[in-house]
């Protein structure tokens, strides 16, 4: 490594990423992920960015991100297989604030400071992408729906180049963020993987909410699996909360309209035998109300700590034998449930079609006839449905 090497901290070799605390001016912008390589740029190169913004592309809930294109043509980068890489930590300070090169053709050493004002002001020969994402240090905060794009950002950049990931104090969600990409590079529990990034920066600390995101994680085979009972389950709470902080609760955030032809065919799964998947249809009028896939499985009899994801990992599968026992299923807020976000606390689930009545929801939870507790439900009586295949 050349240039000021009291500036830079190596820790584990999983590939060009350079960590740091950054202590920024913007409040909303509370974690962002930026590539900063270096190099010049041919007059032929056209940078592409889909959806500009003024300062970065940013993005929120389950939607999907803009991603920045640097080159019309993308051009891989060929690694040795031998060479190795490190990853960094640059301390706050930024050492002696020289901007030496690494030799690999990043400006790394730079302070914190400096590299943010080097983002905003890149010139010509600067390729610099800076994604943002919108996370504050909150154990409530959803970083879940974020890692995907976030580990995809970090393996897109290094092919280019370094990445620099860096939060208000780089303690908890840029560690957070580097401590999933261990996770998921190297197969590592998210306990092994926080003990790795420690041997190096003692200080990173995620809070316990982020720390619970990333034993999910971890659980779902390190990628975010949104038919996962832990994801839906996950997905629930975020809008809980959400809702009990008074937020607007808009149908973006609820799952597709199964009963709508498009949606059906877009997310229809086959099962082995050649039929459709399970499917719950208005008793009345046979409307498709909910997939099997919008199902919310629950543990009967537990109360409410049932319906909470860590039940998953201790190994008990759900009892199903006793499914007998539940007059009702509980699914996932969709499209259709016009209702709930109109913002009541609590209120009726009445078919789109027909309007018959088919069960309630309550953001506050239901007790299912088996006993357990579901908060926030959204409930459907067996009774008032039909299950068949689509």
């Amino acid at each position: 490594m050349r240039g000021n090497e009291a500036s830079m901290v190596p820790i584990v070799n999983c590939g060009q990423i350079h960590y740091t605390g950054v202590a920024g001016t913007c409040e909303a912008l509370c974690i962002n992920i930026s590539t900063a390589t270096a190099h010049s740029v041919s007059e032929s190169d056209e940078i592409v960015i889909e959806k500009p913004s003024p300062e970065y592309s940013s993005f929120s809930g389950k939607s999907q991100p803009s991603f920045l294109c640097c080159h019309a043509v993308p051009r891989s980068l060929s690694i040795p297989s031998k060479e190795i890489k490190k990853v960094y930590v640059g301390r706050p300070d930024g050492g002696s604030g020289s901007e030496d090169d690494l030799g690999d053709g990043s400006k790394s050493s730079l302070s914190p400071e400096k590299l943010l004002y080097s983002l905003e002001n890149a010139g010509k020969d600067l390729k610099l992408v800076r994604m943002a994402v919108p996370i504050r240090d909150m154990e409530s905060e959803d970083l879940l729906d974020y890692l995907d794009v976030c580990l995809d950002f970090i393996d897109r950049s290094r092919k280019e180049g370094s990445v620099l990931v860096h939060c208000f104090a780089g303690v908890s969600r840029s560690a957070a963020i580097i401590t999933a990409y261990l996770m998921k590079t190297e197969q590592l529990s998210s306990e092994d993987a926080l003990d790795s990034l420690r041997q190096s920066c003692e200080s990173v600390c995620p809070n316990d909410g982020f720390l619970e995101q990333l034993k999910m994680f971890e659980e779902m085979g390190f990628k975010v699996d949104h038919t996962s009972t832990i994801y839906k389950r996950f997905r629930l709470k975020v809008l809980g909360d959400s809702y009990n902080r008074g937020e607007r609760i808009d149908s973006s955030k609820f799952g597709a309209d199964p009963g709508l032809p498009v949606e059906v065919s877009s997310g229809m799964e086959v099962s082995p035998n050649g039929r459709g998947t399970p499917a719950y249809r208005c008793k009345k009028c046979r409307r498709v109300v909910a997939l099997q896939e919008n199902v919310v499985d629950h543990i009967p009899g537990e109360g409410e700590n049932s319906f909470e994801w860590h039940k998953r990992r201790s190994g008990n599968r759900f009892n199903k034998s006793d499914e007998s026992e539940c007059s009702s299923i509980f699914v996932e807020p969709l499209r259709w449930m016009t209702a709930v976000e109109e913002g009541a606390l609590e209120g009726k689930l009445s078919c789109a079609h027909c309007e018959a009545r088919l069960g309630y929801f309550n953001w506050s939870g239901i007790q299912c006839s088996c006993g357990s507790w579901i908060t926030p439900a959204f409930q459907l009586h067996k009774s008032r449905v039909d299950i068949s295949s689509v």
